[in-house]
């Protein structure tokens, strides 16, 4: 058996190993073994998207954790960020959250917090590993009086609201906007629209209606097209777009156009700036941002920090340099002065203050990045040998990143998560962009597509 963490804990088909029950009654095990406390259970927190393979997902977590001692809270579905807050605020020793993310419906996965809110180290995830692998739980299972019980936690999604609403300034008002948001029919379906219209605004809903199969269905951050039209036919002042588990928001503009991830960064990024709130005047990005970022963080004055790709590595960096922003071209944003992990919904409140604060429609936000043309094509792939071992893939970047000069860039990588190779160029227009991404595209496919 391989390695079970990938680049955001396990994930993989329901319903076959790893993403199977036995697996998850393990992970519910190995979680009380490796936050085993002397002076009282272990209390683990539960929760999931709407998948329908979470249900036996979650009861094979729960049965896990209370085979070997601990105590569950099942919190059912609730966004991964809510996950996280509810894990810390109630003091809770790890917070397991069954999602994946925005990958279709029959794939799901397990992600891992400490009881401080963030996700595990390298180092705990292998000793996670370590005990289901090589078999060493079935000998630590306590006695019969010993096991453990599970609550359901019915006020998780209203503790959620209330710290969501804390993180809007007081001062500013929703009141009276229009929003419309797209849930993904994820996990945010219920707890997104309460919290803006409890904050005043005209909530307009898209896709919350989850069936179990339909989630990030042609919907939510993945695909704007049903968002964009809807903000332009209702004169809403800004769409919101969530992806299945709620940990990223796309916006889109009161003109029907949707604004990246950079764009985002940078809008928010320079609202902490204006207000001294910009720690070490750092905002942290990847070696995916867009070259707009880049530019935009020299015009405004505050640097930027390129980490590896994944949330994870975001956060690391963020952690160590000092910064208190930081995020990803794809919608996920962490604002470290309010959370331990990146919130979709926090990060349009976010966006609306800036919005408010300036008095400016999002157009007019958005402008402050110039978008260079950016193509992006996912290969599937059989295999995922090291790029640089590859000479015809490497032939094909070399040549394409000399025709470009300065103009442009070329990034070849592999998703952590699924088996795509996402080949990524940026250059001076869209024709020759798109021209140069599909060629190497296709040198991928043909040597390991």
């Amino acid at each position: 058996m391989g390695k079970l963490f990938g680049t955001d804990g396990i994930r993989g088909e329901a319903n076959r190993y790893p993403m199977d029950a036995p697996i998850a009654f393990a992970v519910g095990q190995a979680v009380v073994s490796l936050f085993k406390n002397s002076t009282h259970r272990t209390r683990v927190v539960i929760g999931k998207d709407t998948r329908i393979s979470g249900y036996m997902l979650e009861s094979s977590l729960e049965a896990g954790v209370s085979s070997m001692g601990g105590i569950s809270y099942l919190v059912r579905v609730l966004p991964t960020p809510g996950i996280a807050f509810i894990t810390e605020s109630m003091r809770a020793d790890a917070g397991i959250v069954i999602s994946a993310s925005h990958n279709p419906y029959q794939d799901n996965g397990i992600k891992i917090f400490a009881g401080n809110g963030f996700k595990l180290s390298d180092q705990q995830e292998e000793e996670i590993e370590d005990l289901i692998l090589n078999n060493k739980l079935a000998d630590m299972v306590p006695p019969a009086k010993d096991m453990g019980r599970a609550f359901s936690m019915d006020d998780a999604p209203g503790r959620y609201i209330v710290f969501l609403k804390h993180t809007f300034p007081r001062e500013l008002s929703m009141e009276g906007m229009k929003i419309v948001l797209d849930t993904g029919n994820g996990a945010t379906y219920r707890v997104a629209p309460d919290a803006f219209f409890e904050l005043g605004a005209d909530v307009d809903v898209i896709h919350n209606n989850p069936n179990g199969l339909n989630i990030n269905d042609n919907c939510g951050s993945q695909h704007t097209q049903d968002i964009e039209k809807r903000v332009v036919e209702t004169g809403a002042a800004i769409g919101l777009a969530f992806d299945g588990d709620g940990d990223r928001l796309i916006a889109v503009d009161e003109k029907g156009r949707a604004i990246t991830g950079d764009q985002i960064l940078v809008i928010c990024a320079n609202m902490l700036k204006d207000q001294g709130k910009l720690k070490n005047d750092l905002l942290v990005g990847t070696i995916m941002s867009n070259l707009g970022l880049k530019v935009a963080c020299t015009k405004y004055g505050f640097r930027f920090h390129a980490s590896k790709v994944g949330d994870r590595y975001v956060l690391e960096d963020m952690l160590c340099l000092g910064a208190v922003i930081g995020g990803e071209e794809s919608g996920h944003v962490i604002f470290l002065d309010h959370h331990t992990t990146g919130d979709g919904i926090l990060t349009a409140m976010q966006v609306i203050a800036a919005m408010v604060k300036a008095g400016k429609p999002l157009s007019e936000l958005a402008a402050l990045m110039d978008v260079y043309p950016q193509k992006l094509i996912n290969v599937e792939v059989k295999t995922k040998p090291d790029i640089t071992t590859v000479p015809q893939i490497m032939g094909a970047v070399k040549q394409v990143e000399a025709e470009l000069g300065d103009e442009g860039r070329v990034l070849v990588r592999y998703s952590g998560t699924q088996n795509l190779c996402r080949v990524m160029v940026e250059g001076p227009s869209d024709a020759v962009t798109e021209k140069y991404c599909a060629q190497i595209a296709d040198i991928v496919r043909a040597s390991i597509g």
